[in-house]
C-alpha cells in the first residue's frame, strides 16, 4: 500500500504544466553577467590608465624628468616624433622611443607611500 500511495504523490507532483526549475534566461544569467562584471572590474580601469599615459606622453616636453621602461630615471633633451632623447647623467645621453616611457615623474618626485 505504502508503494502505491508514493506513485501516487510523485505522479501529481510531476504534473502537467508544472515547472521542473527556473526559467532558461534566469539560470544563464549569472553566465551572462560575468563578462560585464569583469569588463568594468579589470578593462575598464585598464583602459583608463593607458588614455592617461597616452596623454601625458603626448604633452611630454623638454626638460620633464621620466622613467623608462628599463628603469632608468633622466631628463628629457629633445622629443622628436616617436623618439625621445634622455641624459641619464652627465654627458650620458640615450635615444629611446616615446612607448618605453613609463611614466613623468612630477618636479617635486613623487611622494613617500606612508606620508
Amino acid at each position: 500500500m505504502s508503494l502505491s500511495v508514493l506513485s501516487l504523490l510523485s505522479a501529481g507532483a510531476a504534473a502537467p504544466g508544472a515547472s521542473d526549475g527556473p526559467p532558461a534566461l534566469l539560470s544563464m544569467a549569472p553566465y551572462l553577467l560575468i563578462p560585464v562584471v569583469l569588463w568594468f572590474v579589470m578593462f575598464q580601469p585598464q583602459m583608463r590608465a593607458q588614455k592617461a599615459l597616452k596623454a601625458k606622453l603626448e604633452a611630454m616636453k623638454k626638460g620633464d624628468s621620466v622613467l623608462t621602461a628599463g628603469g632608468f630615471i633622466g631628463k628629457v633633451v629633445k622629443v622628436d616624433g616617436e623618439y625621445v632623447d634622455v641624459e641619464l647623467g652627465t654627458n650620458v645621453k640615450v635615444r629611446a622611443l616615446k612607448s618605453t616611457i613609463t611614466d613623468i615623474i612630477p618636479p617635486g618626485g613623487t611622494t613617500p607611500a606612508n606620508d
